[in-house]
């Protein structure tokens, strides 16, 4: 792909994401039609012309954080990796907007995707569904709590056993 292009496409995403207008309201607020389960933010309400919020899920954030492999370089609760940032619900600033942590990660995406091929292998892939849901994870103290090391796939708890210290591979 040309440059031209890579920066037109690049621009183009952050300029839809740029014209969404979300409420700190909207997003503290449970869908009535989504689970009473604590940590379920809202279920695919319009947020602009034909634009959609997926739902937020706490839960299978918490499932998808250890799954996808952001355990290995990221910690919650104190375990995890210590790569990239802790993830604390208590470090986060609240009300969040989750195209503001999406933001963030795109200013780190480069430094981000490096580490996941050394560590990972290969790039993490997430679909919109997931990251909203791992923000909704990572902003929920609650599910943090229930979080342990039980919840880390055999496959990761291996990979995290082969590494040194400070979560890099030996």
């Amino acid at each position: 792909m040309k440059p031209f292009l890579r920066c037109r496409t690049a621009l183009g995403c952050l300029i839809a994401v740029a014209m969404v207008a979300i409420s700190p309201a909207a997003l503290a607020t449970s869908d009535k039609d989504s689970s009473d389960r604590p940590g379920t933010m809202m279920s695919g309400e319009m947020m602009a012309q034909g634009l959609t919020m997926p739902e937020m899920d706490s839960v299978r954030g918490r499932k998808l954080f250890a799954s996808k492999g952001c355990v290995v370089c990221h910690s919650v609760n104190g375990i995890g990796g210590e790569d990239a940032p802790p993830l604390d619900a208590a470090t986060m600033t609240l009300p969040m907007n989750p195209f503001e942590f999406a933001a963030r990660m795109w200013r780190g995406a480069e430094a981000m995707v490096a580490l996941q091929r050394e560590e990972l292998g290969a790039p993490v892939e997430l679909t919109g569904e997931e990251l909203a849901d791992i923000i909704a994870f990572v902003h929920d103290a609650d599910e943090q709590a229930r979080f342990s090391h039980h919840d880390v796939p055999k496959k990761i708890d291996n990979m995290m056993h082969h590494m040194g210290e400070g979560g890099h591979k030996d």
